[in-house]
């Protein structure tokens, strides 16, 4: 474990276990799963965090300007309006018509059953070393609070972030649950909970357009409806 890594976490005040670089990913899922089994008695939300450079750099900017007592407490329940209005942005292209061709009539997409944001691409391990954090929170969404991704691009800030995050919990049990500098994937172990795909398709597609439009092959709702019917992780990158 490099030195760094043991700095970053002991910055948590948290219960934390180190998966190094190299290591398979698979061990940090297991240990994710079960401790997201025992934090539902033992007071805690867990998240795995990987520490590339990136994330190291990022968390050195926020550490003296961000106020996580603050992001917490000011917590909205505008989530479902944040995402309708990111929507509507999004879509301004199909005002006067086509909408229904962006939609398509897609039936298949993929299926995500295991995160995949953490893992490299060259040779399927753990690209950096990676925190599984015990996080001492009470609700999900305040996990934005202790990671606070978000604020550059299209993706959205921590403060909407967090509504959003309040917003899926309630309507599909899903919870934000590993973190790179730029990826973001949720655990819905109840899929979506009798929601409609489309329709979480729509919320995905305004929560990080570039879920469809670099992340499948038809730039088709539909497609990404599909494939949401049965996964078990939500994926989000932001490019």
């Amino acid at each position: 474990m490099e030195e760094a890594t043991k700095k970053i976490a002991e910055k948590f005040n948290c219960k934390y276990t180190v998966f190094e670089k190299g290591s398979e990913p698979e061990l940090v899922e297991e240990a994710y799963r079960a401790a997201f089994e025992a934090g539902k008695a033992g007071g805690f939300w867990p998240a795995i965090l990987s520490l590339d450079e990136y994330v190291q750099e990022w968390l050195g900017m926020i550490e003296k300007d961000y106020d996580r007592d603050s992001i917490i407490a000011g917590c909205g329940d505008n989530g479902k309006e944040i995402l309708q209005e990111r929507f509507e942005e999004y879509t301004e292209y199909y005002k006067d018509g086509g909408i229904e061709e962006f939609v398509g009539e897609e039936t298949e997409g993929d299926e995500l059953h295991n995160f995949i944001g953490y893992v490299s691409f060259s040779d399927r391990m753990l690209e950096a070393d990676t925190l599984l954090l015990e996080i001492p929170v009470k609700n999900p969404w305040e996990i934005i609070g202790y990671l606070p991704m978000g604020g550059w691009n299209e993706c959205p800030g921590p403060e909407e972030m967090i509504a959003v995050c309040k917003y899926w919990y309630g309507k599909y049990k899903a919870v934000p649950a590993a973190f790179t500098h730029d990826v973001m994937e949720f655990y819905a172990p109840l899929r979506l909970n009798g929601g409609d795909s489309l329709e979480a398709a729509k919320e995905h597609y305004a929560f990080c357009n570039d879920r469809i439009e670099q992340g499948t092959r038809t730039y088709k709702l539909s497609e990404l409806a599909a494939g949401l019917e049965n996964s078990e992780v939500w994926y989000f990158w932001w490019d």
